[in-house]
């Protein structure tokens, strides 16, 4: 795509008006957890293509936007590609899922502010016992599975054509 790319705060304006309707399983706003993931993904040193992604992070997922409008958006490829590594499809194994984020640049600092905000105990705490325990269990696993044990990130988990962000 040639031209101007949508800049982080227009992404976010659609963003939030493709979830405008939609909550989380508290009842919350859902544009709650797409803010607080592009602000995990900004304190964690990503930049403006991972943040645009942190906001567009569950819009394909959620049906929120299509995958047609997100393959014509004026937005940089490699956004379009974080985006799309980080959308699980259904059926989709969760070893298919996370080789995927592994392997598209960018992508990991991304699902691993999502997982944090996921995981955070005062967003859990709300959530009846059978489902806090079922999603502590599954965030624990893909954290796992990406290598994010312990709180620590890999050292490569920022987007390599990001330098400043290593």
């Amino acid at each position: 795509m040639t031209g101007r790319h949508l800049s982080v705060s227009e992404v976010e304006a659609i963003a939030r008006a493709a979830h405008a309707r939609q909550t989380d399983k508290a009842g919350r706003p859902y544009v709650e957890h797409l803010a607080a993931v592009a602000e995990g993904v900004r304190v964690r040193g990503g930049g403006d293509g991972q943040i645009a992604a942190a906001w567009l992070h569950d819009a394909v997922e959620d049906d929120a936007l299509s995958a047609e409008w997100l393959a014509a958006a004026a937005l940089p490829q490699e956004v379009k590609d974080m985006v799309l590594a980080v959308t699980k499809r259904p059926g989709e194994e969760l070893s298919s899922y996370t080789a995927r984020i592994l392997a598209t640049p960018g992508a990991l600092l991304v699902k691993e502010a999502d997982l944090a905000h996921n995981a955070d105990p005062a967003r859990l705490a709300v959530l009846d016992e059978p489902t806090r325990t079922r999603l502590t269990a599954k965030y624990a696993q893909v954290r796992g599975l990406l290598g994010l044990v312990g709180g620590e990130s890999p050292s490569d988990r920022k987007n390599s054509a990001n330098p400043e962000t290593r």
